[in-house]
């Protein structure tokens, strides 16, 4: 007998930021998995098992959720934001790669989620309305190494970037290392976005400039953007300026 399994995108927060469809899957799972953190925001369903772990146990997680899928049962997985975007959804295709034979016969759907740098961008305005990538400035699961060369080819190319898991109590010194390797690209001006807990009571969204950002700004659930040589600042009466990208591109940045 063989169930499903779903990975869901929570959204980064607000229960109105989270799509219907994945309310509906939620709502009929046997099974619900996922980093605790992010199954507390999930609402209690009577006879529905609940079964979360730690932040780091990603494929443990991916397995246990596949084994019961493989048995039967309704399954959903929860990330925050977009199950595919340094998130859940890797881990479980990883797991079935490696896995038991029979998982690859189980029906996986992913159900998309507004991701963080999205979020951040809507509070802002329109700093992705140009080409951008994300970048994880997590070492965890590659060499920090791949990090620095990955932040100095956008930045020569000259992307607005979104950095994603910008720090934490183990790695302190990681935000500070990017952004002076962002100095030697760009001009001191350039706006630098520290967005944390977006669509949350706890929403904080700062504007810097790459001169002055300071990483302890950030934690690790903070979204930060640092703009491209095109991104502006629009002056406002009352409150923080927008943020906006132009769609049009006058020369190549060398």
């Amino acid at each position: 007998m063989t169930g499903r399994l779903t990975i869901v995108g929570l959204g980064p927060g607000a229960e109105d930021l989270q799509t219907p469809q994945a309310r509906a899957v939620l709502d009929a799972a046997t099974d619900l998995f996922g980093y605790t953190t992010y199954l507390d925001r999930v609402p209690t369903k009577i006879g529905q098992s609940r079964h979360g772990s730690d932040n780091r146990e990603e494929i443990a997680r991916a397995r246990a959720a596949l084994e019961l899928a493989s048995a039967g049962k309704d399954v959903a997985v929860v990330s925050s934001g977009d199950p595919g975007v340094f998130a859940m959804a890797a881990a479980v295709f990883e797991a079935i790669e490696n896995g038991e034979p029979e998982w690859r016969e189980i029906e996986v759907t992913v159900v998309p989620g507004i991701s963080a740098m999205f979020a951040a961008a809507a509070r802002l305005g329109a700093p992705l309305g140009h080409d951008f990538c994300a970048i994880s400035l997590s070492d965890n699961l590659k060499p920090w190494e791949t990090v620095t060369r990955r932040i100095e080819a956008a930045a020569a190319a000259d992307f607005v970037i979104a950095l994603y898991n910008p720090i934490s109590k183990a790695r302190p010194w990681q935000l500070g290392a990017a952004l002076d390797l962002l100095r030697a690209h760009r001009a001191p001006s350039t706006p630098v976005i520290f967005a944390t807990a977006v669509s949350r009571t706890d929403e904080r969204i700062e504007i810097a400039d790459l001169a002055t950002a300071d990483p302890s700004r950030a934690d690790m659930r903070t979204l930060v953007m640092i703009g491209s040589s095109a991104t502006r600042l629009v002056p406002r009466p009352n409150g923080e300026p927008w943020v906006y990208t132009p769609r049009r591109v006058e020369e190549l940045v060398s």
